[in-house]
């Protein structure tokens, strides 16, 4: 190889590294961008206040479940709960699935079915499925009961969720007298 070949190596690894450079400075120009003048975004921050009130309690407060549960209805209900059939069973005598079998759910101590492995956070809520207790549940599970498994999203709609109760409600041996 004689130093003319090596020249125009050279010359084309220049060329394409001035080129590289080049596109970078004109991009700039053409997408300019300004900085912030302060950097990062502000997080808001949720203060704790120290009392002994526990979300449950704050929420039963302010929820009428009797009002709530007026606007429910059991149609509603079955077709709500296809959401919650890919992870529970309704039926009596159905099996676990990923989550546990919901046939008598209302008015069962929460974390009662024997043969299903729940987090330690629901093995130790020593509460009922009331009324009140699925509504909160169903309305935000995790932010409920801190530390369960259950990782749903939640039921915004109020309407949604009485109808649900109303279907687990129905869904049992032995239903609950509606409050």
């Amino acid at each position: 190889m004689d130093s003319f070949e090596i020249n125009k190596i050279v010359a084309a690894i220049l060329m394409v590294a001035l080129l590289i450079i080049g596109i970078g400075k004109v991009s700039d120009v053409v997408f300019h961008v300004e900085k912030p003048k302060t950097p990062g975004y502000a997080v808001e921050v949720e203060q704790v206040s120290n009392t002994t009130d526990s979300a449950a309690e704050v929420a039963e407060e302010k929820i009428d479940i009797s009002a709530l549960m007026a606007m429910g209805d059991v149609e509603s209900g079955e077709k709500i709960f296809k959401k919650c059939a890919a992870c529970h069973s309704i039926v009596k005598g159905g099996k676990n699935k990923i989550g546990p079998a919901l046939y008598n759910v209302v008015g069962r101590k929460v974390g009662g079915v024997s043969d299903y492995k729940y987090s330690k956070a629901l093995a130790e809520y020593n509460k009922a499925w009331t009324f009140e207790e699925l509504n909160g549940f169903l309305l935000k599970p995790t932010k409920w009961i801190k530390g369960t498994k259950m990782a749903y999203a939640g039921l915004r709609k109020e309407k949604d969720r009485a109808s649900i109760i109303k279907y687990l409600n129905q869904s049992s041996d032995n239903p609950q007298p509606l409050p």
